[in-house]
């Protein structure tokens, strides 16, 4: 009895004791947001359509007859502009602090309640337009040039992440966007594209809806199909995040299947409880969706089943390796494994201020804001001692496992005698 009581009651928090009440504690928040620079600043007002080529013809004089992707020079540079100039300079340039990829948190609101789910509140206003284009001006000034934005749901406000994108493009940044899809009808899809998104991460959990996971595919199946259709015109491309949760396994499967059969990949998550106490969130206790210990058996089973389809040449961005290492990380296995946060990747919370990470948004220690980061490589250095064996980012575990020169070169020149096409393979 006491064990199904811990297991359906889970604890508040992951982290150890002591470096969550330093985290937390509330002499450390930042008093103040990033503060006023003159007058509020505006985005200015995008063209609309940029590409007006691109809205004629039928959708089947777009999609390639072999059925793989073919990029043109232009897409393959600006990629590489993206990741692969600025992860040199990082490893160069004197110093730290050489971000890669910075997340926006445009909201913290979201219009879904995933039972999983702690990074929402609406009680939070979203980002300004002034603190938006500062921190993208920002971020030009350093080695960052992947910009994602974040939420909550970042489409809430539909015109102002299309502004945000515009204007991130225009000055060169590789942009990811994060939606789970149900603001997406295709008058948004064709104004983000013009706009010039590079990738749409659609979240879904389930292939239907289920108790406590409402991003399934059924109720966004036309816009999924719409979005899936015009990535061949405008050059973005399209992968599910599925959250692996006790109650989706089987849904997972599908997802993933369903993903192979339109040649889009797949990423992977394994459902957390919150590594800092989140008072907003009302889902910790009798959780359908946390992973106990009665469901590894079948957590191992699928994670197996899903490293035999990356072996199979299914187009999944978490590596082989890191697909198996989830079963350590459930386990409480998985210690050091290098993260980068604070270093080459950081969030920019809806008021400007900073985080090195995902899961310390509502961490109340000073890290800074935009335009006066205090990130100190040996604060990050001893904090991830202690935070590291909590938590699975897959994005940060992506970046810290491509943090090896061999690695990459080998990767790239796989990509270079493929002439770039595809860009196929994660870096194993």
């Amino acid at each position: 009895m006491p064990e199904m009581q811990e297991q359906q009651n889970p604890p508040p928090f992951r982290l150890d004791v002591e470096l969550h009440d330093l985290l937390m504690q509330p002499a450390a928040k930042p008093s103040v947001p990033v503060p006023p620079k003159g007058e509020p600043q505006k985005f200015p007002e995008p063209i609309f359509p940029q590409h007006p080529e691109l809205m004629d013809g039928e959708d089947a004089d777009y999609i390639p007859k072999d059925g793989a992707r073919h990029w043109t020079r232009e897409q393959i540079l600006h990629s590489m502009k993206g990741w692969m100039f600025p992860y040199f300079k990082s490893r160069i340039l004197p110093g730290q602090f050489h971000p890669i990829i910075a997340y926006l948190f445009t909201e913290w609101k979201c219009n879904l309640d995933c039972h999983y789910c702690w990074a929402f509140d609406n009680r939070v206003k979203g980002m300004t337009e002034d603190v938006a284009k500062r921190s993208i001006d920002w971020l030009r000034s350093t080695t960052c040039r992947v910009l994602a934005l974040m939420g909550g749901e970042p489409l809430l406000r539909p015109d102002f992440a299309y502004k945000v994108i515009y204007y991130a493009a225009k000055n060169g940044f590789w942009i990811y966007l994060p939606t789970n899809g149900r603001l997406m009808p295709p008058e948004v899809i064709d104004r983000i594209a013009d706009a010039g998104v590079s990738v749409v991460n659609l979240a879904v959990d389930a292939y239907d809806l289920k108790p406590g996971l409402p991003k399934a595919l059924v109720p966004i199946r036309s816009y999924f199909e719409y979005l899936v259709k015009k990535q061949y015109r405008y050059g973005y491309t399209v992968f599910f995040n599925i959250n692996i949760c006790r109650n989706n396994m089987d849904d997972v499967r599908q997802l993933t299947e369903l993903a192979h059969d339109y040649g889009i990949a797949c990423d992977y998550h394994v459902c957390e409880t919150p590594m800092t106490e989140q008072s907003h969130f009302t889902h910790l206790d009798e959780n359908s969706t946390f992973i106990t210990p009665d469901d590894f058996p079948q957590l191992d089973e699928l994670l197996d089943w899903l490293v035999v389809r990356h072996k199979r040449g299914y187009k999944i961005t978490n590596s082989a390796q890191r697909l198996s290492e989830m079963k350590e990380f459930v386990r409480g296995k998985l210690h050091e494994w290098n993260c980068r946060a604070g270093h080459n990747t950081m969030i920019i919370r809806t008021d400007g201020t900073l985080a090195p990470c995902f899961p310390m948004y509502s961490a109340s220690y000073d890290w800074g804001t935009i335009e006066n980061h205090k990130f100190e490589d040996g604060q990050l250095k001893e904090m991830k001692k202690a935070c590291q064996p909590h938590c699975f980012s897959t994005l940060n575990h992506i970046v810290a496992f491509a943090y090896n020169e061999a690695r990459v070169i080998k990767w790239l020149l796989k990509q270079a005698v493929h002439g770039f096409q595809g860009l196929s393979g994660t870096i194993e």
